[in-house]
């Protein structure tokens, strides 16, 4: 009587994965990073990075301090177990994607949660979600709503504006429109293309659309 071995099937990265992921590890234990490192050095497209800075991903185990998880471009993959509001706020500010509980996180799951924060996919358990959408909830009420803000970070007369400058409406026009002065209508322009970074008319309208603003 013969028995046929089997090994364990890594997940398959789909096309968009295919290419090398940057991969940095935090955590506050040196023996968890260096099992965290070894859990996904063997990844299929994975290279470890020691600056998050220079990462696509970083991997971080939560823990007593959320603020010290390093902040940068990188997207997040927390490990976490039931963690607290503040941890997932801190998280979320530094880019959170996926949250693997600790008694989940086998090589294989870790690549997978790589391989979706890589993509822009995000995963949360339905608690841990629920949990964030309350927070937003409360900080849009409490913060943002008194300061004539929305979570786009945009207020409501600047949405207006964008709307209409979108539409091909020039200034004095979209002042008529909305009741305003052309020098309000200016300074909103002005204050949107120092705030983004941005060039000219055309180039906020393409950021507003391309990021969903309008």
């Amino acid at each position: 009587m013969s028995t046929t071995m089997t090994t364990p099937v890594r997940p398959v990265l789909r096309t968009e994965e295919r290419r090398e992921i940057r991969v940095a590890v935090h955590a506050g234990d040196p023996l968890v990073r260096a099992g965290l490192r070894s859990a996904l050095g063997d990844g299929p497209g994975i290279t470890l990075r020691d600056d998050p800075e220079k990462a696509d991903v970083l991997v971080a185990v939560a823990g007593n301090e959320p603020h010290r998880i390093p902040a940068g471009p990188a997207r997040l993959v927390l490990i976490a177990d039931q963690p607290k509001q503040a941890e997932l706020w801190a998280a979320v500010e530094r880019g959170l994607a996926v949250v693997v509980a600790r008694s989940e996180a086998t090589p294989g799951r870790l690549l997978r949660a790589v391989a979706d924060a890589h993509a822009g996919r995000g995963d949360l358990p339905a608690d841990q979600l629920g949990s964030l959408l309350r927070g937003i909830s409360r900080l849009h009420k409490e913060v943002l709503e008194p300061r004539e803000l929305t979570l786009s970070g945009l207020s409501p007369r600047e949405t207006e504006v964008l709307r209409l400058l979108a539409e091909g409406f020039d200034t004095g026009e979209i002042a008529r429109r909305v009741a305003y002065s052309d020098r309000t209508v200016k300074n909103i322009l002005h204050g949107l293309l120092s705030r983004f970074g941005l060039r000219n008319r055309t180039h906020v309208v393409a950021y507003a659309l391309r990021e969903g603003l309008i």
